[in-house]
C-alpha cells in the first residue's frame, strides 16, 4: 500500500490488522490490532497523531486527518462507514459512525453511540454515550436500545472477521473474461439489518 513517513515519523501498522492496498497511510499514523482499513482510505497523520485501536475499522474512501498537535482517535471496535471525514476528533468505544457523515475538531463521540449517515457533527460537540445523533448540524436525537446497540457490536464482529479473511485470502488477481458455470460466492454473513433489528425481526 502506499505508506509514506514525514518528518522521520513512519505509519505503524499491527501484523494482524489490515490496510488495503489502496489505502494512503502517512506520516504519525498508528493501526492497532486487528483493525481493518478500506480500500482508498486516506489516514494522513502529517499534522497531527491517528490512532485506530484494537478492532476498529475505517471503511472504503474515509478520510482521517487533523490539526497540528491534536490526536484523532478511534477506539477499540470503533466502526467509521464508507466515505465518512475524521477531522481532529475522539471517537470513543464501540462507537458506529455512519456513511458519509462528518465528524470535526475536538468533537468527542461518547461510548456506543451512533453518528447517522450524512450527519454534520460540529467542532467541540460532545454527543453522550449510548446515544444517536443526526441532522446537519448534528443534534442528540434519542438514546439508543439495547438491541440496536447489539446491532452495531454485531456488524464491527463481522469486520473483525473480514480482516482475518483478508489476511488469509485477499490477493490481486486477472479478472476472468466469463462467469464460471458454477461460479461460487463469497462467504456467506449473517447480518440483520438495522431496520430488522428495530422491528425484533
Amino acid at each position: 500500500m502506499p505508506c509514506y513517513s514525514i518528518d522521520d515519523v513512519v505509519p505503524v501498522i499491527h501484523p494482524t490488522a489490515h490496510v488495503h492496498p489502496t489505502a494512503v497511510l502517512i506520516g504519525d499514523v498508528i493501526i492497532g490490532p486487528g483493525c481493518y482499513v478500506g480500500p482508498c482510505a486516506a489516514l494522513r497523520g502529517d499534522f497531527g497523531r491517528i490512532v485506530l485501536a484494537e478492532g476498529a475499522n475505517v471503511q472504503d474512501t474515509c478520510v482521517i486527518h487533523g490539526f497540528p498537535d491534536d490526536d484523532t482517535v478511534v477506539e477499540e471496535n470503533g466502526h467509521i462507514g464508507h466515505g465518512a471525514v475524521l477531522h481532529g476528533c475522539t471517537i470513543r468505544r464501540d462507537v458506529l459512525v455512519g456513511m458519509n457523515a462528518v465528524v470535526m475538531d475536538q468533537a468527542e463521540i461518547g461510548e456506543a453511540a451512533i453518528v447517522a449517515a450524512c450527519a454534520f457533527v460540529p467542532a467541540g460537540m460532545k454527543v453522550p454515550p449510548r446515544s444517536l445523533a443526526a441532522g446537519m448540524p448534528a443534534k442528540v436525537r434519542r438514546t439508543l436500545s439495547d438491541a440496536e446497540i447489539a446491532w452495531k457490536l454485531e456488524g464491527t464482529r463481522v469486520y473483525q472477521d473480514l480482516t482475518r479473511r483478508c489476511l488469509a485470502s485477499l490477493r490481486e488477481v486477472p479478472p476472468l473474461a466469463a462467469v464460471e458455470a458454477d461460479r461460487p460466492r463469497v462467504k456467506h454473513v449473517e447480518v440483520k439489518s438495522l431496520i430488522e433489528t428495530r422491528r425484533g425481526g
